[in-house]
């Protein structure tokens, strides 16, 4: 792969307002990861106000926050980002949606109190908080995808449920996931994933970032095989993550 022969154009959306349990890795993940391999990367942050135009990026990225915050977010989106997020899905931008940024994307959002957050509608799913007296899901997080695990941590309220429209990311081995109840964890729609991951999700799952960076890269420049990287340090904190939230270890997959 030459040098600048790739280029991968990310907006990352309110890097400020949705920035928690260390969201933002996941950027520098991707960045990284891009940069190792001689792909060139744009980053451009859009917060309140900004336009999106779907035509301008391959990957998206929303990460979580608290209520507060997103209430802002979610007028925010409905006014100036909600359509063009659609169109962007619909022409297999990547996207990446992280707890909060997830409820968003989805129907709409019942807070605690009982207000009702309209969301984007990228994802058949909607999400209720049972209400401040219900237990807040919190802890390691393991699950089942694509033949292998993706790792994280979920701190989380809302309740969160798939319609016909969408499927799950994964199913939970520990953890709660969705809602705690179904065992299912995130959504998929097209190139869309919403998750509760956080941790940050992609630095310890770094066979999930290079699925996302190879998605984004084919768009503009057909089918693309990614190199493979030295992944010892991130399989390792890959492996320690399922070590501490199932008990038991497991062996490193592929790779160096």
């Amino acid at each position: 792969m030459a040098k600048g022969a790739l280029k991968l154009r990310l907006a990352h959306l309110y890097p400020k307002l949705m920035n928690i349990y260390g969201d933002r890795g996941n950027i520098l993940c991707l960045q990284r990861r891009c940069s190792q391999r001689g792909i060139e990367f744009q980053l451009d942050e859009l917060t309140l106000g900004d336009k999106l135009k779907p035509r301008d990026y391959d990957l998206i990225f929303i990460g979580g926050a608290q209520d507060r915050e997103q209430r802002r977010v979610a007028e925010d989106l409905l006014k100036h980002k909600a359509k063009a997020l659609r169109e962007a899905v619909e022409r297999d931008v990547v996207v990446l949606a992280v707890c909060g940024g997830y409820q968003l994307l989805a129907g709409f959002y019942r807070t605690a109190s009982g207000d009702e957050l309209p969301g984007v509608r990228v994802f058949d799913a909607w999400t209720a908080h049972p209400g401040p007296q219900a237990p807040r899901f919190i802890g390691n997080v393991v699950v089942e995808w694509d033949g292998e695990t993706l790792v994280g941590f979920e701190n989380h309220g809302g309740r969160t449920y798939l319609g016909d429209g969408a499927k799950p990311l994964g199913r939970v081995v520990a953890g709660f996931g969705n809602n705690g109840d179904d065992g299912s964890e995130g959504a998929v729609y097209r190139h869309a994933y919403g998750t509760y991951l956080h941790g940050a999700l992609l630095p310890k799952n770094p066979h999930f970032a290079d699925r996302l960076i190879e998605l984004a890269l084919s768009r503009c420049h057909g089918e693309v095989s990614l190199s493979e990287l030295d992944d010892r340090v991130e399989k390792a904190a890959h492996a320690e993550a399922v070590r501490l939230a199932t008990g038991r270890s497991i062996i490193a997959k592929g790779g160096r």
